[in-house]
């Protein structure tokens, strides 16, 4: 081989091989830039939780805005920021309790007051009232509806609801005397309570499809606003049923609170939008005497000692008699608004508790609607006698 021949083949190679070489030299300083800056710059660490959380987040929230031009939607919040809001879940501020945990009074960065759930680390149980509640409460709006407003999921364990707060908390502190500081309710306030609930099950039962059901209905989820206004609150054993309220069952275990059960739940029948019917005319009854549900109530019996009975079955046969006023709750009795006139407090309550009584039938087939209560409800204040 000449030595022209093997001049052009250097030539040649170098031509092919020097693009190449040049790319990984690039490449090379582009990744040796890189490695510098990252020992530079580093990626900033969660503190050291001091709280009793257990998964603190390094994301913070910045937008508080729960009523801002975002369609309603709920706001995804830190835990770290609920920490901070409820100075650190403080004893101090809980305002609630039960089994799913405790709820916090908080106080947001932008000076806005709210109420945080935090529903206790139980497993499955937990995780599912959580997605009940975001299910349920996340996509409805009603005026008798406590409102939803954010929520926090963090780590494995931790699930956290945020409402809107109602200051004057829940109707079963005000009917049992759990707060020193809270007066009698009065019957008219009595009276525009079970309508707001009344008016927030139909709602659910009929306003929906498929029908929702609470399957929780008791005095401690029922909140009060500012002007008395009912809010029904905890939807963690809500489900949606089926079919339409009227035939709609499921086929789950028994979910509810002792004392405003319905029979067929006692006896492992199916929750219905009519065992909802069943639990709020035990509300009503609770609210008419101010006795607790699963209370039993002492009677003395002639040629007997005394002797217990359940509550719901001693006020039907109290209403059944004819004598329900004398069931009625004796505080609110010395409590009258002004220019209230005791005779028409007297044929309402009658009448109140006639509705009660047909919602705490055993059949659950001879309960009416939730639309049915209302429209009862609506005509208990012309309820007076000529």
């Amino acid at each position: 081989m000449g030595p022209h021949v093997m001049a052009l083949i250097i030539t040649v190679a170098a031509a092919i091989l020097l693009p190449f070489l040049a790319v990984a030299l690039l490449c090379y300083r582009r990744r040796t830039t890189i490695s510098a800056g990252a020992g530079v710059i580093k990626r900033p660490r969660c503190s050291p939780a001091t709280l009793p959380v257990t998964a603190p987040s390094c994301s913070r929230m910045s937008s508080w805005s729960f009523y801002g031009g975002d369609g309603g939607a709920l706001k995804k919040l830190s835990l770290d920021d609920l920490a901070a809001a409820t100075g650190g879940f403080s004893p101090e501020n809980i305002i609630g309790d039960g089994s799913f945990g405790f709820v916090y009074r908080a106080t947001l960065p932008d000076g806005a007051r709210v109420a945080v759930k935090r529903l206790s680390p139980t497993g499955g149980a937990g995780d599912r009232e959580f997605r009940a509640e975001l299910e349920v409460l996340g996509s409805l709006a009603h005026p008798n509806l406590a409102r939803l407003l954010g929520y926090c999921a963090a780590g494995a364990a931790d699930r956290l609801l945020v409402y809107e707060l109602l200051e004057r908390g829940s109707l079963d502190t005000w009917l049992h005397g759990g707060d020193a500081n809270v007066a009698v309710l009065t019957w008219p306030a009595r009276l525009r309570v079970a309508r707001g609930v009344a008016a927030a099950l139909a709602f659910l039962h009929h306003g929906n499809e498929p029908a929702i059901l609470h399957r929780d209905i008791k005095s401690g989820n029922v909140l009060l606003d500012e002007g008395f206004e009912a809010k029904l609150a905890d939807f963690g054993l809500a489900r949606i049923a089926a079919g339409g309220a009227a035939e709609s069952h499921l086929s789950t275990q028994a979910a509810g609170t002792a004392g405003y059960m319905a029979p067929e739940l006692r006896a492992g029948v199916g929750a219905s939008a009519k065992a909802d019917v069943y639990s709020f005319g035990v509300l009503m009854i609770e609210m008419v005497t101010g006795r607790r549900p699963n209370w039993p109530v002492k009677m003395n019996v002639k040629g007997r000692k005394e002797v217990e009975m359940e509550m719901v079955k001693w006020a039907r046969e109290n209403i059944a008699m004819g004598t329900a006023l004398e069931i009625v709750d004796r505080q609110m009795g010395i409590q009258r608004e002004e220019g209230s006139e005791a005779g028409q407090d007297d044929d309402e309550m009658r009448a109140f508790l006639d509705v009660a009584r047909c919602c705490t039938e055993e059949s659950r087939k001879h309960r009416p609607s939730m639309e049915e209560v209302v429209e009862m409800l609506n005509k208990v204040s012309n309820s007076k006698t000529n």
